[in-house]
């Protein structure tokens, strides 16, 4: 499926022949749109049980809610395999499928899922159900992407703790205990991280920054490009005091706590926290896939209702209409071909659309003919909802 694909999903009625006869509907609006601008695939909608004006007015409402908050399950999904595939393109076009299928062969194959959405339930139920499955979807892909989330960044925490210079990283492996006075009552050991231009600095004055600092204790610890790691040692009652001025210094002194099998206490939580990331990974990765799918499938069950609750406004009882689905190469085609169908059937808008002086289809006022709560659809003559999947 191409990125520029995009989809119109239209409906029309059969009176838009002499026949009243849905395959010559069909042809007709094949002929429309022609084929630089699109295929056309028919489309099957059951028929639904149908309520009241009222209901159906307040349905349409709540399915153009619904649809919204569809495509953003289906595009928060899409942005989860993105992030967990690292912007793979090739490899999140293998995994965003349904039921298997590449998405355009499951919209030209499409059929109403009965077991699921069973068509004789009320469109009050089909929409109740449809809601609850689409926030069911988002609320397990978030659950779990935030998991693989918090696993992945503590991770990385302790990685950089192995791999960092001397101001991050811990010390276990890079600090020998004998340089430390350990269990003493009156005097510690502090290690301070000092940036390789201020060494000079930092081994004259750090005897003064404050009191009672043990003359000449500065003990070169390690040393990489960027710091130079120093044991100094100072009566406690004085710490706090040298700590804060090493800090202004811009110095840092580092937190540090001999324990006896340190090194591979790391060694081990590392392995361990990458072992539970690399199967938390799997897990999402496999959850993205069948959420996407499933997330697709809501959707396109939503718009087949909007479809059908906006046929029945549009064209009233009975219900004699042909829906079709009409494949673009973008943005500019799905436009021609919907330019091509207003000039067609304008006159099924009645007082709608006029004409211009050279008789090209002139709209007064979408705004104002078709305001749809929380969408700024663009009102045609016939019954029209583009998407596409990015």
């Amino acid at each position: 499926m191409s990125k520029s694909t995009k989809y119109l999903l239209i409906s029309l009625p059969t009176s838009i022949t002499p026949s009243h006869h849905r395959d010559d509907a069909l042809d007709a609006i094949t002929a429309t749109i022609s084929p630089d601008n699109g295929s056309v695939t028919p489309f099957p909608i059951p028929e639904f049980k149908i309520g009241t004006l009222d209901a159906l007015v307040q349905q349409a409402d709540e399915l153009a809610k619904l649809e919204a908050a569809c495509q953003g399950v289906v595009g928060k999904v899409g942005d989860a395999l993105r992030n967990i595939l690292d912007g793979d393109e090739g490899q999140i076009e293998k995994m965003k499928t349904v039921n298997d299928k590449p998405v355009d062969q499951y919209l030209r194959t499409f059929s109403w899922n009965k077991v699921k959405y069973r068509a004789d339930k009320s469109l009050a139920e089909l929409i109740d159900l449809l809601q609850k499955e689409a926030a069911s979807i988002d609320n397990d892909v978030r659950s779990k992407y935030s998991q693989y989330n918090q696993v992945k960044n503590t991770l990385a925490t302790l990685q950089r703790k192995q791999t960092g210079n001397l101001a991050t990283k811990s010390l276990a492996a890079v600090v020998d205990p004998r340089t430390l006075v350990q269990n003493s009552e009156y005097i510690e050991t502090h290690l301070i991280a000092v940036p390789g231009q201020q060494v000079k600095e930092f081994l004259k004055t750090y005897e003064t920054i404050a009191p009672m600092v043990v003359p000449r204790s500065a003990t070169l610890v390690a040393q990489d490009d960027e710091f130079t790691l120093y044991a100094v040692t100072t009566f406690r009652k004085h710490s706090t005091e040298f700590v804060h001025k090493c800090r202004e210094q811009k110095w840092i002194p580092r937190d540090f706590k001999y324990v006896e099998g340190g090194k591979e206490e790391e060694r081990r939580e590392v392995e361990r926290v990458g072992g539970d990331e690399r199967k938390l990974w799997g897990e999402t990765l496999r959850l993205g896939r069948t959420a996407w799918s499933e997330a697709v499938m809501v959707w396109v069950h939503v718009l087949v209702l909007r479809v059908f609750v906006e046929t029945v406004l549009r064209y009233g009882l009975p219900l004699d209409f042909v829906c079709t689905l009409v494949k673009t190469p973008g943005t500019k085609q799905a436009d021609k071909a919907k330019r091509n169908l207003d000039e067609k059937y304008s006159y099924l808008a009645g007082n709608a659309f006029g004409r211009d002086k050279k008789g090209r289809v002139k709209k007064d006022d979408p705004n104002e003919l078709h305001a749809v709560e929380g969408a700024a659809a663009e009102y045609t003559a016939y019954v029209s909802y583009d998407f596409e999947f990015n």
